[in-house]
C-alpha cells in the first residue's frame, strides 16, 4: 500500500480538528498564514460521509495541502467505507477521532470513551487501513474517567500500534465523561505533559504529537527540542493565529518566513470573492479572521467592523476594506 507521506512531513505543528472552527473557510485562511503546518477538518462522522452530502462535508481547495480528515465513527466497516471515499477526495490524511468528550460523541460509541476498547480501535484503524491508500493516524487522551493513564495509555498505544497506525496525537488530559461538560474537559483535567514524553521514550517508533493547553511557539519549539515529533494547537491557533502560524515556517519547518497580516488578508480576496459569487455570505469566511491583527494596534476596530457588518445581507469586500483601512493608516 502507497502511503502519502506529506502529512507526517507537516506533523511539527498542527492546528487541531475543532468543531464549528477549522472548517474550509478557516483552513484556507490558515494556510495563507503558514504554508506548511499541518491543518485538520472538524470532525465528520463515518454515517454522515456515507449518507449525507459528500461535497459539503468532504468538498476543500486544492490550496489546503497539507490537510488531514478527522473521522469519528466505532464500525469497523462503516469507518473503511468513510475512508476510501474520503482517499478520493485527496486528503493526505485520516485521523480517528478518539478523544472528543461530547455527549453526543458518548451515546454515538465514538470519540473518547474509545479508550476502553482498544481492541476495537484496533479493529478500526485496521479496517480504514485496508480500505483506503492514505495514512491512517489516531487522536486520543491520556485515559477517561477513573481509568490510570500511566497503564491505560500505554496498552492502548501498543494495541492499536500493533494494527498499523504509527502516528498518534495525544491530548495530555484525561476526559471525565461523568460530571464534566465538553467545553470544561478542554481546561479541568489537569495536563500531564510528562506522560506524553515518557509514550515517546517508550515507543521511540512512533510518531507521536502532545496537544492540549499549548498556546505559543516558544512552547512548541520546547517540545519538540525534547524529542516529541509534533505540537497540535488548538485555541491559540485560532484566536491568535498570526501568533502561532506567522513564523512557525521559519521557526519549526526551516523554510522561508510567511507574509505579514496585510498580504494575508489582500490573498484572501480572490477567495472571498469567489464564495460571495457563489452566494454564500461574508461572515462565514471574516468570522475565521477577527484575531489575525491580535495585539496589533487597530485590532478592536477590525474585529468590531467585521462583526458588526459582515453578517449583513448583500456586504461584500468593501466590508473588508473598511476593517482594513485604519490598521493601514496607523501602518503607515
Amino acid at each position: 500500500m502507497l502511503v502519502s507521506n506529506a502529512a507526517t512531513r507537516a506533523a511539527p505543528l498542527s492546528v487541531a480538528p475543532m468543531m464549528d472552527w477549522t472548517d474550509r473557510h478557516c483552513r484556507v485562511f490558515h494556510r495563507q498564514i503558514s504554508r506548511h503546518a499541518l491543518l485538520y477538518t472538524e470532525m465528520v462522522t463515518a454515517p454522515a460521509v456515507i449518507h449525507g452530502d459528500r461535497g459539503r462535508l468532504l468538498g476543500f481547495d486544492a490550496v489546503e495541502h497539507p490537510v488531514a480528515l478527522q473521522l469519528g465513527g466505532s464500525d469497523p466497516a462503516e469507518l473503511a467505507e468513510a475512508a476510501r471515499i474520503a482517499a478520493g477526495y485527496g486528503y493526505d490524511e485520516i485521523n480517528l477521532n478518539v478523544g472528543c468528550p461530547s455527549d453526543r460523541v458518548q451515546s454515538g460509541c465514538f470519540g473518547a470513551v474509545l479508550m476502553e476498547r482498544p481492541g476495537l480501535v484496533a479493529d478500526c484503524v485496521a479496517a480504514m487501513i485496508a480500505a483506503a491508500p492514505v495514512e491512517v493516524t489516531v487522536k486520543c487522551r491520556i485515559g477517561v474517567d477513573d481509568q490510570v493513564p500511566e497503564e491505560v495509555l500505554p496498552a492502548f498505544l501498543d494495541t492499536v500500534a500493533a494494527a498499523g497506525v504509527t502516528r498518534f496525537a495525544i491530548h495530555a488530559r484525561k476526559a471525565w465523561l461523568q460530571g464534566l461538560s465538553p467545553k470544561e474537559n478542554r481546561d479541568v483535567p489537569p495536563l500531564d505533559y510528562p506522560l506524553v514524553l515518557a509514550m515517546k521514550r517508550a515507543f521511540p517508533a512512533l510518531h507521536v504529537s502532545v496537544n492540549g493547553g499549548i498556546a505559543s511557539l516558544d512552547q512548541a519549539e520546547s517540545f519538540l527540542a525534547a524529542g516529541l515529533d509534533g505540537v497540535m494547537i488548538g485555541r491559540a491557533a485560532y484566536h491568535e493565529p498570526y501568533e502561532i502560524l506567522g513564523a512557525a515556517d521559519a521557526r519549526i519547518f526551516g523554510a522561508e518566513s510567511g507574509t505579514d497580516r496585510f498580504e494575508v488578508v489582500e490573498a484572501m480576496r480572490p477567495y472571498i470573492a469567489r464564495h460571495l459569487e457563489t452566494g454564500g455570505r461574508l461572515h462565514q469566511i471574516t468570522r475565521h479572521m477577527l484575531g489575525l491583527f491580535h495585539g496589533q494596534p487597530g485590532a478592536r476596530t477590525w474585529r468590531r467592523i467585521l462583526s458588526e457588518r459582515a453578517n449583513a445581507p448583500g456586504a461584500g469586500l468593501e466590508v473588508l476594506d473598511a476593517a482594513l483601512a485604519p490598521l493601514r493608516d496607523l501602518a503607515a
